[in-house]
């Protein structure tokens, strides 16, 4: 069950799915004037009146003419007519003019100005014969005037029905709608779908051809014995007999074992918005299961619809002759919109697809109209379906105010005028409750407006809100919190204490040198077990939701190489490795935290001198990008392999080389570290590697 919900008064805005126009506005595309068709009109109406001035000088219209003068009596002065030029030149004047009424305002428009027109030139007519015994030619102006009417307006229909053709073309024949091989795939796997449930020996769909009779399109056998050729016996016949019932009564027609063959035949009307464009033909070896009625109705429905896409795909709507005019084209542009309505109820299944999901969704149009929410949304804001009705875009996010997000208009603005999602957690104490709110612009980046590389280039269509129930995870994450806590204390104390008697017992001279050996082991091994404790601490602190914010100052990355490789200088010297500063007086400062930085580049520093070989080199480059800072090091060790490039980031994770076991010294956090505290910053690190070559470390930061 899914709801649609919009502006109280307003029920045609709500809508399963928001709906698209391409960059070609309908409007625009049923727009009849400009100057080309006024010039066309305006010769039109010239011909019309030029046509009437000839059918009038003929003599056709005298009868019509006597109609609206007054007779003259005899022994009085006849009638007299305007000159024949002068009669022409009214004539084709008066037919002109109301083929540019109807040109430039429609004929409804103009018919009150036509008509009183009309009146007002009939009853001249009668006035002048009977007082001035002048015949102003009424019945053919009046004549003149009406043709110029009907070819006007005659052509105003013509390009409307063009324009609305050529639109109903281009939508039904979308790539994206209809695609050369889908509609002949998707067949094929409705067919492959019943197999999976129903037992089936074979499964056939008809369509009728251009005389009306059904012949298959898609056939599906589950093996290929008692294969037949098509209208060639009498069985075959007699199942499409079969689907003629179906398709005639819009009913599942049945043929029990027995009738036809040894096999049970179903035959199925392929309906889709009243119309029925097919039949599905089902071979069963067993009985038929009368509550798979509803199920085959549903596949019907769906196959009906693939069967316009195969349709649509095949003919082309042909704009040459109106659609008034010609049965042919009104046909196949009824096809065309039996196309576009299949492809819009398809798009409301993703509707009841949000329906039925735990999270709270809700779609605005860009005017505020609330065009969709699902139940879980209206728990969430504790709504019910009238007063969804009649609430907006602000009257649902005002159900969420809380803390910081106590102006939706703020963060509404904020995404409208960036382009980027807004996303909050809001904290509500009295029920306990924290949920994950997101208000983001869904675009549509097939039909963009702009240029590609303009960011915002995608052309919005609407507000798309999430809402989501985050309270367990919060609660996770605090007990994972309190877990660290409790290693915090409980773990560091105990191996504390193993170290420092460790290092007691083997100042003393009495303990044999074997014993002393163990001694070490154990002290090294505590050690590095409360290394790993502190490194996993501090990336734990790092991902943490409520970390507290680092503390960034103007810093300048160079000055920072400078400290480390002073600081990191007595271990590469213990391996013989020479350290080496490529210095840049060109570089701008970054904002940053100097500890947290210092210790990525130490930590940096210190994996190439323990992974290099003795009397090798270790460079540090500080380099200045587009909108960064990038520091390298460059290492001449033993690299990392192609298969661990895209790992060595994770927590844990240790490299295992060729022939050699993973370092049992390393606790697989340090590069963790490294990554959550430059994405921290906002910056990105890299790594380019190369086995017996070297490695080459990067990070980079925004510059200032």
């Amino acid at each position: 069950m899914y709801n649609l919900v919009g502006t109280s008064g307003s029920a045609s805005n709500a809508g399963a799915h928001v709906q698209d126009t391409s960059p070609l506005e309908i409007p625009n595309a049923l727009k009849t004037f400009s100057w080309k068709s006024l010039f066309f009109s305006l010769g039109l109406a010239f011909l019309a009146g030029t046509a009437t001035c000839a059918i009038w000088r003929a003599g056709l219209i005298d009868s019509l003419q006597s109609a609206f003068v007054v007779n003259v009596n005899p022994g009085e002065v006849p009638l007299q007519s305007p000159q024949p030029w002068l009669a022409l030149l009214l004539i084709v004047a008066i037919s002109t003019s109301a083929g540019f009424f109807v040109s430039r305002a429609g004929a409804r428009r103009s018919f009150l100005i036509l008509g009183m027109g009309f009146l007002a030139t009939a009853a001249s007519s009668l006035i002048t014969s009977r007082y001035l015994k002048i015949d102003i030619l009424f019945a053919p102006m009046a004549l003149g005037a009406i043709c110029a009417v009907f070819v006007v307006q005659l052509y105003r229909l013509w390009l409307i029905d063009t324009a609305l053709t050529d639109r109903v073309n281009e939508t039904s024949a979308r790539t994206d709608i209809v695609d050369a091989g889908l509609a002949q795939s998707r067949l094929t796997s409705g067919l492959k779908l019943l197999q999976t449930i129903l037992p089936l020996e074979e499964a056939v769909v008809f369509e009728p051809n251009d005389l009306g009779a059904l012949v298959p399109c898609a056939r599906l056998r589950s093996s290929s014995n008692g294969a037949r050729e098509p209208g060639r016996n009498t069985i075959w016949r007699q199942l499409i007999e079969l689907c003629d019932r179906a398709v005639e009564t819009n009913e599942i027609v049945l043929a029990s074992a027995g009738e036809i063959d040894s096999l049970e035949s179903v035959a199925i009307p392929l309906r889709h918005e009243g119309r029925t464009v097919g039949a599905l033909l089902l071979r069963l070896r067993e009985s038929f299961d009368q509550s798979d009625r509803r199920l085959l109705s549903a596949v019907g429905g769906q196959v009906a619809r693939n069967l316009q896409r195969e349709e649509a795909r095949k003919r082309k709507l042909d704009g040459n002759l109106p659609a008034f005019v010609s049965a042919r084209t009104s046909h196949h542009r009824l096809h065309a919109f039996d196309v576009i309505s299949g492809v819009l109820t398809e798009n409301r299944f993703g509707s009841q697809v949000l329906a039925e999901t735990a999270d709270g969704f809700a779609i605005a149009y860009l005017d505020g109209t609330l065009g969709y929410v699902n139940p879980a949304m209206l728990w969430a804001a504790r709504l019910n379906e009238s007063e969804a009705q009649e609430s907006d875009l602000f009257g649902l996010l005002d159900r969420f105010r809380a803390g910081v997000f106590d102006e939706p208009s703020i963060a509404v603005r904020r995404v409208l005028q960036s382009g980027e999602p807004y996303q909050t957690e809001l904290k509500f104490p009295d029920r306990s409750q924290t949920l994950e709110l997101r208000i983001a612009l869904a675009t549509d980046r097939n039909n963009a407006n702009g240029s590609p590389g303009n960011g915002n280039s995608a052309r919005p269509l609407c507000f798309a809100i999430r809402v989501r129930d985050v309270t367990r995870m919060k609660e996770f994450e605090q007990l994972k919190s309190d877990m660290i806590s409790l290693m915090s204390h409980e773990l560091r104390t105990p191996l504390t204490s193993i170290n420092g008697f460790a290092e007691l017992l083997a100042l003393d001279d009495k303990i044999p040198e074997e014993s002393r050996e163990f001694l070490q082991i154990i002290s090294n091994e505590s050690q590095r077990m409360s290394r790993m404790i502190d490194t996993f601490l501090s990336v734990t602190q790092l991902e943490r939701a409520d970390k507290k914010e680092v503390t960034k100052i103007a810093l300048r990355l160079d000055e920072v190489v400078r400290e480390v490789l002073a600081t990191v200088q007595p271990i590469a010297k213990k391996k013989r490795i020479r350290l080496i500063e490529q210095p840049n007086s060109h570089i701008p400062p970054v904002a940053a935290d100097k500890s947290l930085i210092t210790q990525v580049l130490t930590r940096l520093l210190e994996n190439a001198i323990k992974y290099s070989p003795e009397r090798t080199a270790v460079t540090v480059s500080t380099v200045l990008e587009a909108e960064a800072v990038r520091v390298i090091v460059e290492d001449r060790g033993y690299g990392v392999p192609a298969e661990s490039t895209d790992r060595i980031w994770e927590k844990f994770y240790r490299v295992a080389r060729d022939g050699q076991e993973k370092d049992e010294e390393s606790t697989g956090l340090g590069l963790a570290f490294v990554k959550e505290v430059v994405e921290q910053h906002g910056g990105s690190v890299a790594v380019e590697s190369e086995v017996g070559r070297g490695s080459k470390f990067s990070f980079a930061l925004p510059r200032l």
